[in-house]
């Protein structure tokens, strides 16, 4: 039995392969952007954040480190990860991490205002690059749809749940939060929706009644 689920349809291969990459460094680069701008992160990042602080591993490692416990739970879900989620495991965190390395912190409130609103926009892009090329949910991303199908609950009640319990942990342990999650958690799933449809090949999308 293969570990990996492999993609059914090879055809477009060729270009998702590299979109599933580029909107993963981009994904990155957006978590550094909302990082930088330190007007609160998104729930996950806000935990990521806290267990930095507490372990004194960058950032992005502990991205890495989560990712891949995450994608452990994946195994008792009986959830077979793609191409997309072992590289979204190992890209985004050094994504992030060259980010923060090349991007010095900011002061001035306007510059961060700008840092965060750049970043939540190209999040969104970058998930619609990513889950638009259709090599493997994400492993956050399996886990939801990995209870989902093990529970019957639903989809946004289980979002929900989970992005509350690690954003409390995130702040219990230090993590920021503020504008900037609020200002993630109204627009994220709008654009994420705008750029999915605009970057999922049109063989890929499901065809209308």
């Amino acid at each position: 039995m293969a570990i990996l689920a492999l993609p059914r349809d090879t055809a477009t291969l060729g270009r998702r392969l590299p979109q599933l990459f580029v909107g993963l460094v981009l994904y990155g680069v957006s978590m550094g952007l909302m990082y930088r701008a330190e007007l609160g992160l998104d729930p996950w990042d806000v935990f990521h954040q806290g267990v930095s602080r507490l372990v004194g591993l960058s950032i992005g490692t502990v991205v890495i480190l989560t990712g891949a416990a995450v994608l452990l739970l994946w195994i008792p879900l009986r959830q077979r990860p793609g191409i997309g989620t072992v590289s979204n495991v190992l890209v985004l965190g050094v994504a992030m991490d060259r980010t923060l390395a090349l991007l010095p912190a900011q002061h001035a409130l306007a510059p961060r205002i700008v840092l965060l609103a750049v970043g939540i926009l190209l999040n969104g892009l970058a998930t619609g690059l990513y889950i638009g090329a259709e090599l493997g949910a994400g492993p956050r991303d399996g886990l939801m749809t990995g209870l989902h199908r093990r529970t019957g609950w639903s989809l946004r009640l289980l979002r929900t749940g989970l992005e509350l319990t690690v954003l409390l942990v995130g702040v219990l342990l230090g993590g920021q939060a503020g504008v900037g999650t609020v200002a993630y958690a109204l627009s994220i799933g709008p654009l994420a929706q705008f750029f999915l449809h605009r970057c999922t090949p049109a063989r890929l999308r499901p065809r209308k009644e």
